[in-house]
């Protein structure tokens, strides 16, 4: 495999997805992908770009993510105010998302029962339900 070859595989998967693979989006998408299934943020993502040496503003990573998301490359998880994270792992899923260190971890989907969504208003339809089961530590 030449050196090249990540950032090829990236840019042919930003183009299946319909995305105009430029230079950042190659690049974030390159560092993405190498962290396997995880629970990103946008300032994390910031931060592994500047060590990676890749130059990009918190707001094009914000945007880059957005974009991600909107071509199904990522999920949007919003765990808490203001704690909004991406996955990696696109297959449907739950959470547990600790409250303390702000951790999420996955939860099979087979393993919460959901007997029915509530039927949703007129003119909607349910896109997908995901839980989040906070977790705090044991007072004892």
């Amino acid at each position: 495999m030449t050196a090249n070859a990540p950032t090829a595989e990236a840019a042919a998967l930003l183009r299946r997805a319909g995305l105009r693979p430029t230079r950042q989006r190659v690049a974030l998408a390159r560092l993405v992908a190498e962290g396997g299934d995880r629970h990103l943020t946008a300032e994390r993502l910031h931060a592994e770009a500047r060590g990676a040496g890749v130059r990009v503003s918190v707001a094009t990573v914000y945007n880059t993510l957005h974009r991600f998301v909107r071509a199904g490359l990522l999920r949007e998880l919003t765990a808490a105010p203001g704690q909004t994270y991406f996955d990696t792992n696109t297959a449907h899923h739950h959470h547990f998302y600790d409250t303390e260190t702000g951790e999420l971890t996955d939860i099979p989907a087979d393993a919460v029962a959901l007997t029915a969504p509530p039927a949703p208003p007129a003119g909607r339809e349910v896109e997908r339900v995901d839980v989040v089961v906070r977790l705090k530590k044991l007072e004892l």
